[in-house]
Protein backbone atom coordinates (compact mmCIF):
# COMPACT_ATOMS: atom_id res chain seq x y z
CA UNK A 1 0.00 0.00 0.00
CA UNK A 2 1.26 3.49 -1.05
CA UNK A 3 0.25 6.70 0.97
CA UNK A 4 -3.50 6.25 2.12
CA UNK A 5 -3.57 9.60 4.42
CA UNK A 6 -4.81 7.45 7.25
CA UNK A 7 -7.36 5.80 5.27
CA UNK A 8 -8.10 1.72 4.90
CA UNK A 9 -8.32 0.89 1.00
CA UNK A 10 -7.76 -2.79 1.82
CA UNK A 11 -8.84 -5.15 4.70
CA UNK A 12 -6.59 -6.16 7.79
CA UNK A 13 -6.73 -10.06 7.62
CA UNK A 14 -8.08 -10.89 10.62
CA UNK A 15 -8.78 -15.32 9.84
CA UNK A 16 -7.13 -17.25 7.36
CA UNK A 17 -7.86 -21.09 8.95
CA UNK A 18 -10.26 -22.12 7.01
CA UNK A 19 -10.03 -25.08 4.19
CA UNK A 20 -11.84 -23.65 0.54
CA UNK A 21 -13.00 -25.52 -1.86
CA UNK A 22 -12.81 -23.93 -5.18
CA UNK A 23 -15.83 -24.72 -7.84
CA UNK A 24 -15.11 -23.39 -11.25
CA UNK A 25 -11.75 -22.52 -13.51
CA UNK A 26 -13.36 -19.75 -15.75
CA UNK A 27 -11.49 -16.23 -15.65
CA UNK A 28 -13.01 -14.73 -12.10
CA UNK A 29 -11.55 -17.97 -10.65
CA UNK A 30 -8.13 -18.63 -12.18
CA UNK A 31 -7.39 -14.49 -12.49
CA UNK A 32 -8.89 -13.17 -9.56
CA UNK A 33 -10.18 -15.58 -6.79
CA UNK A 34 -7.00 -17.77 -6.50
CA UNK A 35 -4.61 -14.48 -6.95
CA UNK A 36 -6.11 -12.98 -4.63
CA UNK A 37 -6.09 -15.73 -2.29
CA UNK A 38 -2.26 -16.96 -2.88
CA UNK A 39 -1.42 -12.89 -1.88
CA UNK A 40 -3.51 -13.53 1.49
CA UNK A 41 -1.92 -16.81 2.61
CA UNK A 42 -5.73 -18.84 2.52
CA UNK A 43 -5.84 -22.25 2.52
CA UNK A 44 -7.38 -23.70 -0.97
CA UNK A 45 -7.43 -27.24 -0.41
CA UNK A 46 -9.42 -28.84 -3.95
CA UNK A 47 -10.94 -27.37 -6.68
CA UNK A 48 -13.24 -28.57 -9.50
CA UNK A 49 -15.20 -27.02 -12.38
CA UNK A 50 -17.73 -28.57 -15.52
CA UNK A 51 -14.27 -29.96 -17.33
CA UNK A 52 -11.76 -31.52 -15.07
CA UNK A 53 -9.35 -30.79 -17.00
CA UNK A 54 -9.54 -26.95 -17.19
CA UNK A 55 -9.72 -27.35 -13.33
CA UNK A 56 -6.88 -29.49 -13.43
CA UNK A 57 -4.90 -26.84 -15.26
CA UNK A 58 -5.82 -24.23 -12.74
CA UNK A 59 -4.46 -26.38 -9.99
CA UNK A 60 -1.21 -26.80 -11.79
CA UNK A 61 -0.97 -22.90 -12.34
CA UNK A 62 -2.04 -22.62 -7.90
CA UNK A 63 -0.48 -25.16 -6.47
CA UNK A 64 -4.02 -26.49 -5.73
CA UNK A 65 -3.74 -30.59 -4.04
CA UNK A 66 -6.34 -31.91 -5.48
CA UNK A 67 -9.20 -31.91 -8.19
CA UNK A 68 -12.40 -33.29 -8.12
CA UNK A 69 -14.36 -34.87 -10.97
CA UNK A 70 -17.27 -33.02 -10.52
CA UNK A 71 -18.51 -30.00 -8.31
CA UNK A 72 -20.69 -32.37 -6.44
CA UNK A 73 -18.14 -34.45 -5.17
CA UNK A 74 -15.98 -31.48 -4.34
CA UNK A 75 -19.13 -30.31 -1.74
CA UNK A 76 -18.86 -33.77 -0.44
CA UNK A 77 -15.40 -33.80 0.64
CA UNK A 78 -15.24 -33.48 4.29
CA UNK A 79 -11.71 -31.91 4.06
CA UNK A 80 -13.13 -28.47 2.47
CA UNK A 81 -14.85 -26.27 5.03
CA UNK A 82 -15.94 -23.19 2.45
CA UNK A 83 -17.17 -24.00 -0.79
CA UNK A 84 -16.20 -20.91 -3.02
CA UNK A 85 -18.74 -21.10 -6.13
CA UNK A 86 -17.83 -19.24 -9.52
CA UNK A 87 -20.52 -21.12 -11.59
CA UNK A 88 -23.60 -19.70 -13.98
CA UNK A 89 -26.14 -18.32 -11.89
CA UNK A 90 -29.23 -20.91 -13.02
CA UNK A 91 -26.81 -23.91 -11.84
CA UNK A 92 -25.44 -22.16 -9.12
CA UNK A 93 -28.27 -22.22 -6.51
CA UNK A 94 -28.54 -26.29 -6.72
CA UNK A 95 -24.67 -26.22 -5.87
CA UNK A 96 -25.70 -24.12 -3.24
CA UNK A 97 -28.59 -26.17 -1.95
CA UNK A 98 -25.84 -29.33 -2.49
CA UNK A 99 -23.43 -27.64 -0.39
CA UNK A 100 -26.24 -26.79 3.02
CA UNK A 101 -26.74 -30.08 3.16
CA UNK A 102 -23.16 -31.21 4.19
CA UNK A 103 -22.17 -31.01 7.61
CA UNK A 104 -18.82 -30.03 7.06
CA UNK A 105 -19.53 -27.09 5.18
CA UNK A 106 -19.59 -24.28 7.71
CA UNK A 107 -20.30 -21.58 4.92
CA UNK A 108 -20.59 -20.91 1.20
CA UNK A 109 -19.10 -18.04 -1.14
CA UNK A 110 -21.47 -17.42 -4.11
CA UNK A 111 -20.91 -15.44 -7.36
CA UNK A 112 -23.32 -12.28 -7.96
CA UNK A 113 -26.13 -12.81 -9.77
CA UNK A 114 -26.99 -15.18 -6.78
CA UNK A 115 -29.54 -16.82 -8.85
CA UNK A 116 -32.06 -15.76 -12.53
CA UNK A 117 -34.85 -14.19 -10.01
CA UNK A 118 -34.95 -12.82 -7.05
CA UNK A 119 -37.35 -15.12 -5.91
CA UNK A 120 -35.14 -17.91 -6.04
CA UNK A 121 -32.59 -15.63 -4.49
CA UNK A 122 -35.01 -15.03 -1.32
CA UNK A 123 -35.70 -18.77 -1.45
CA UNK A 124 -31.61 -19.15 -0.93
CA UNK A 125 -31.53 -16.92 1.79
CA UNK A 126 -34.52 -18.51 3.75
CA UNK A 127 -32.94 -22.13 3.15
CA UNK A 128 -29.74 -21.18 4.07
CA UNK A 129 -31.17 -19.46 6.98
CA UNK A 130 -32.76 -23.06 7.98
CA UNK A 131 -29.92 -24.53 7.95
CA UNK A 132 -27.65 -22.57 10.39
CA UNK A 133 -25.04 -21.91 7.38
CA UNK A 134 -23.56 -18.76 6.25
CA UNK A 135 -24.14 -18.03 2.90
CA UNK A 136 -22.69 -14.97 1.84
CA UNK A 137 -22.33 -12.99 -2.04
CA UNK A 138 -19.39 -11.96 -3.97
CA UNK A 139 -19.91 -8.24 -3.93
CA UNK A 140 -16.70 -7.41 -4.58
CA UNK A 141 -17.10 -4.13 -5.89
CA UNK A 142 -17.56 -2.71 -2.18
CA UNK A 143 -13.75 -3.96 -1.88
CA UNK A 144 -12.62 -1.59 -4.51
CA UNK A 145 -10.15 0.86 -3.34
CA UNK A 146 -11.13 3.54 -4.03
CA UNK A 147 -15.04 2.67 -2.69
CA UNK A 148 -13.69 1.92 0.51
CA UNK A 149 -11.88 5.03 0.99
CA UNK A 150 -14.98 6.99 -0.27
CA UNK A 151 -17.20 5.03 2.29
CA UNK A 152 -14.65 6.21 4.71
CA UNK A 153 -14.63 9.77 3.48
CA UNK A 154 -18.76 9.71 3.68
CA UNK A 155 -18.62 8.08 6.68
CA UNK A 156 -16.65 10.78 8.41
CA UNK A 157 -18.97 13.90 7.21
CA UNK A 158 -16.29 15.52 5.26
CA UNK A 159 -18.85 15.80 2.30
CA UNK A 160 -21.02 16.90 4.73
CA UNK A 161 -24.85 16.45 3.31
CA UNK A 162 -25.00 13.81 0.24
CA UNK A 163 -26.35 15.57 -3.09
CA UNK A 164 -26.03 13.65 -5.83
CA UNK A 165 -23.78 10.53 -7.17
CA UNK A 166 -23.11 9.06 -10.83
CA UNK A 167 -21.10 6.29 -11.81
CA UNK A 168 -20.08 6.39 -15.73
CA UNK A 169 -18.82 3.42 -17.48
CA UNK A 170 -17.70 2.90 -20.82
CA UNK A 171 -16.62 -0.53 -21.05
CA UNK A 172 -16.79 -3.59 -22.97
CA UNK A 173 -17.24 -6.33 -20.46
CA UNK A 174 -16.20 -9.98 -21.44
CA UNK A 175 -19.30 -11.68 -21.50
CA UNK A 176 -18.85 -15.51 -20.38
CA UNK A 177 -20.31 -17.93 -23.23
CA UNK A 178 -23.20 -18.99 -20.96
CA UNK A 179 -24.77 -15.70 -20.98
CA UNK A 180 -26.23 -16.10 -24.45
CA UNK A 181 -28.74 -18.72 -22.76
CA UNK A 182 -30.56 -15.58 -20.65
CA UNK A 183 -32.59 -12.72 -21.88
CA UNK A 184 -30.67 -10.61 -19.04
CA UNK A 185 -27.29 -8.93 -19.69
CA UNK A 186 -26.11 -6.06 -18.55
CA UNK A 187 -28.09 -5.09 -15.15
CA UNK A 188 -27.69 -8.21 -13.97
CA UNK A 189 -23.95 -8.92 -14.79
CA UNK A 190 -22.39 -5.30 -14.81
CA UNK A 191 -24.91 -2.74 -13.38
CA UNK A 192 -25.48 -5.33 -10.14
CA UNK A 193 -21.66 -3.74 -9.46
CA UNK A 194 -22.92 -0.35 -9.80
CA UNK A 195 -26.20 -1.01 -8.17
CA UNK A 196 -24.85 -2.60 -5.04
CA UNK A 197 -22.37 -0.06 -4.38
CA UNK A 198 -24.29 2.35 -4.38
CA UNK A 199 -26.52 0.72 -1.54
CA UNK A 200 -23.30 0.22 0.00
CA UNK A 201 -23.07 4.10 0.32
CA UNK A 202 -26.27 5.69 0.69
CA UNK A 203 -28.86 2.91 1.89
CA UNK A 204 -31.85 1.38 -0.10
CA UNK A 205 -33.08 3.79 -2.47
CA UNK A 206 -36.76 4.75 -2.51
CA UNK A 207 -37.52 4.27 -6.80
CA UNK A 208 -35.28 3.59 -9.51
CA UNK A 209 -35.99 4.76 -13.40
CA UNK A 210 -33.79 2.47 -15.91
CA UNK A 211 -33.83 2.87 -19.69
CA UNK A 212 -32.15 0.43 -21.94
CA UNK A 213 -31.01 0.24 -25.91
CA UNK A 214 -29.26 -3.19 -27.47
CA UNK A 215 -25.57 -3.50 -27.70
CA UNK A 216 -24.69 -3.83 -31.38
CA UNK A 217 -21.74 -5.22 -30.56
CA UNK A 218 -23.47 -7.94 -28.75
CA UNK A 219 -24.40 -10.75 -31.24
CA UNK A 220 -27.23 -12.56 -29.06
CA UNK A 221 -30.23 -11.44 -28.40
CA UNK A 222 -30.40 -9.70 -25.41
CA UNK A 223 -33.21 -7.11 -23.27
CA UNK A 224 -30.54 -4.99 -21.90
CA UNK A 225 -27.45 -4.06 -23.20
CA UNK A 226 -26.69 -0.23 -22.78
CA UNK A 227 -28.43 0.89 -18.79
CA UNK A 228 -28.94 4.37 -17.67
CA UNK A 229 -30.58 4.19 -13.59
CA UNK A 230 -31.52 6.93 -12.22
CA UNK A 231 -32.17 6.25 -8.32
CA UNK A 232 -33.51 8.41 -5.55
CA UNK A 233 -33.21 7.91 -1.99
CA UNK A 234 -34.80 8.30 1.28
CA UNK A 235 -31.87 10.61 2.21
CA UNK A 236 -32.38 12.51 -0.76
CA UNK A 237 -29.19 11.27 -2.71
CA UNK A 238 -30.06 11.26 -6.57
CA UNK A 239 -27.83 8.98 -8.25
CA UNK A 240 -27.10 8.09 -11.92
CA UNK A 241 -25.55 4.60 -12.66
CA UNK A 242 -24.16 4.58 -16.46
CA UNK A 243 -23.26 1.39 -18.52
CA UNK A 244 -22.01 2.14 -21.27
CA UNK A 245 -21.11 -1.47 -22.93
CA UNK A 246 -20.60 -0.03 -26.26
CA UNK A 247 -18.15 2.75 -25.78
CA UNK A 248 -17.54 3.14 -28.70
CA UNK A 249 -15.68 0.91 -31.86
CA UNK A 250 -12.49 -1.57 -32.38
CA UNK A 251 -11.02 -1.43 -35.25
CA UNK A 252 -7.33 -0.77 -36.97
CA UNK A 253 -6.69 2.86 -36.14
CA UNK A 254 -9.24 3.34 -33.32
CA UNK A 255 -8.22 5.30 -30.51
CA UNK A 256 -9.26 3.03 -27.12
CA UNK A 257 -10.55 5.20 -24.21
CA UNK A 258 -12.61 2.49 -22.00
CA UNK A 259 -12.53 3.64 -18.46
CA UNK A 260 -15.15 3.78 -15.25
CA UNK A 261 -15.63 6.96 -13.48
CA UNK A 262 -17.63 8.20 -10.64
CA UNK A 263 -18.71 11.08 -8.50
CA UNK A 264 -20.03 12.15 -5.36
CA UNK A 265 -21.47 16.05 -3.98
CA UNK A 266 -22.19 17.11 -0.77
CA UNK A 267 -22.87 20.36 0.91
CA UNK A 268 -19.50 20.69 2.31
CA UNK A 269 -17.17 18.94 -0.82
CA UNK A 270 -16.86 16.84 -3.53
CA UNK A 271 -15.05 13.16 -3.97
CA UNK A 272 -14.23 12.35 -8.02
CA UNK A 273 -12.49 8.77 -9.07
CA UNK A 274 -12.09 6.02 -11.46
CA UNK A 275 -12.35 2.38 -11.34
CA UNK A 276 -9.14 0.98 -12.93
CA UNK A 277 -10.85 -2.35 -13.84
CA UNK A 278 -10.85 -1.98 -17.66
CA UNK A 279 -7.44 -1.08 -17.97
CA UNK A 280 -5.88 -3.11 -15.32
CA UNK A 281 -4.59 -0.12 -13.47
CA UNK A 282 -5.35 0.69 -9.71
CA UNK A 283 -8.69 2.89 -8.59
CA UNK A 284 -8.07 6.55 -8.32
CA UNK A 285 -9.60 8.89 -5.34
CA UNK A 286 -9.55 12.69 -4.83
CA UNK A 287 -11.41 14.31 -2.38
CA UNK A 288 -12.13 18.60 -1.55
CA UNK A 289 -13.61 19.21 1.94
CA UNK A 290 -14.67 22.49 3.29
CA UNK A 291 -14.59 21.37 6.36
CA UNK A 292 -11.73 18.94 6.92
CA UNK A 293 -8.68 19.52 3.86
CA UNK A 294 -9.73 23.60 3.57
CA UNK A 295 -11.33 23.32 0.29
CA UNK A 296 -7.92 22.09 -1.55
CA UNK A 297 -7.81 18.68 -3.40
CA UNK A 298 -6.21 15.75 -1.43
CA UNK A 299 -5.47 12.89 -2.85
CA UNK A 300 -5.04 8.86 -1.18
CA UNK A 301 -2.77 6.60 -3.27
CA UNK A 302 -1.89 2.83 -2.78
CA UNK A 303 -0.72 -0.33 -4.91
CA UNK A 304 -3.67 -2.66 -4.81
CA UNK A 305 -6.60 -3.17 -7.35
CA UNK A 306 -10.11 -4.38 -7.41
CA UNK A 307 -8.77 -7.19 -9.72
CA UNK A 308 -7.67 -9.34 -7.97
CA UNK A 309 -7.15 -7.56 -4.63
CA UNK A 310 -10.63 -7.04 -3.19
CA UNK A 311 -11.44 -10.65 -3.48
CA UNK A 312 -9.08 -10.86 -0.35
CA UNK A 313 -11.54 -8.73 1.59
CA UNK A 314 -14.32 -10.92 0.20
CA UNK A 315 -13.37 -14.21 1.33
CA UNK A 316 -11.71 -13.13 4.49
CA UNK A 317 -14.96 -11.29 5.70
CA UNK A 318 -16.82 -14.80 5.24
CA UNK A 319 -13.71 -16.68 7.54
CA UNK A 320 -14.04 -14.32 9.77
CA UNK A 321 -17.81 -14.56 10.41
CA UNK A 322 -16.99 -18.34 10.92
CA UNK A 323 -14.45 -18.07 13.04
CA UNK A 324 -16.33 -15.57 15.19
CA UNK A 325 -20.11 -16.82 14.30
CA UNK A 326 -21.15 -13.34 13.59
CA UNK A 327 -22.99 -12.40 10.27
CA UNK A 328 -20.78 -11.40 7.75
CA UNK A 329 -19.82 -7.78 5.73
CA UNK A 330 -21.79 -9.47 2.58
CA UNK A 331 -24.52 -11.47 3.65
CA UNK A 332 -27.09 -13.03 1.77
CA UNK A 333 -30.07 -11.47 3.11
CA UNK A 334 -28.53 -7.85 2.31
CA UNK A 335 -27.60 -9.05 -1.54
CA UNK A 336 -31.69 -10.17 -1.61
CA UNK A 337 -31.91 -6.96 -1.44
CA UNK A 338 -29.48 -5.81 -4.46
CA UNK A 339 -31.30 -8.68 -6.46
CA UNK A 340 -34.41 -6.68 -5.72
CA UNK A 341 -33.24 -3.51 -7.09
CA UNK A 342 -32.29 -5.12 -9.97
CA UNK A 343 -35.51 -6.51 -10.29
CA UNK A 344 -37.57 -3.31 -10.23
CA UNK A 345 -34.77 -1.99 -12.96
CA UNK A 346 -36.06 -4.70 -15.11
CA UNK A 347 -39.48 -3.73 -14.68
CA UNK A 348 -38.99 -0.18 -15.44
CA UNK A 349 -37.51 -1.24 -18.53
CA UNK A 350 -40.55 -3.59 -19.25
CA UNK A 351 -43.06 -1.25 -18.18
CA UNK A 352 -41.48 2.09 -19.11
CA UNK A 353 -41.70 4.01 -16.12
CA UNK A 354 -40.27 4.66 -11.98
CA UNK A 355 -40.46 1.68 -10.17
CA UNK A 356 -40.73 2.17 -5.98
CA UNK A 357 -38.87 -0.73 -4.32
CA UNK A 358 -41.87 -1.22 -2.06
CA UNK A 359 -43.69 -2.92 -4.98
CA UNK A 360 -41.03 -5.70 -5.40
CA UNK A 361 -41.69 -8.35 -2.66
CA UNK A 362 -38.67 -9.86 -0.64
CA UNK A 363 -40.30 -11.30 2.56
Amino acid sequence: MADAKGFEPDVKIRTRQYRIGCIGAGMIMAECHLAAYKEAGFQVAAIASRTKANAQKVADRWGIPLVHNTPEKLIEDATVEIIDLAFPPDQQPALIRHALKQPHVKAILAQKPLALSVDEARRLRDEAKASGKILSVNQNMRYDQSMRVLKQIIDSGALGEIVFAQIDMHAIPHWQTFLADYDRLALSNMAVHHLDVLRFLFGDPEEITTLTRKDPRTTFDHTDGITVSTLRFPSGVLAVSLEDVWSGPREPGYKDDQHISWRVDGTHGVAKGTIGWPTGAASTLTYASTKTTSGEWVTPTWDTMWFPHAFIGVMEQLQHAVATATEPALPVADNVKTMALVEAAYRSIAERRTVKLTEISID
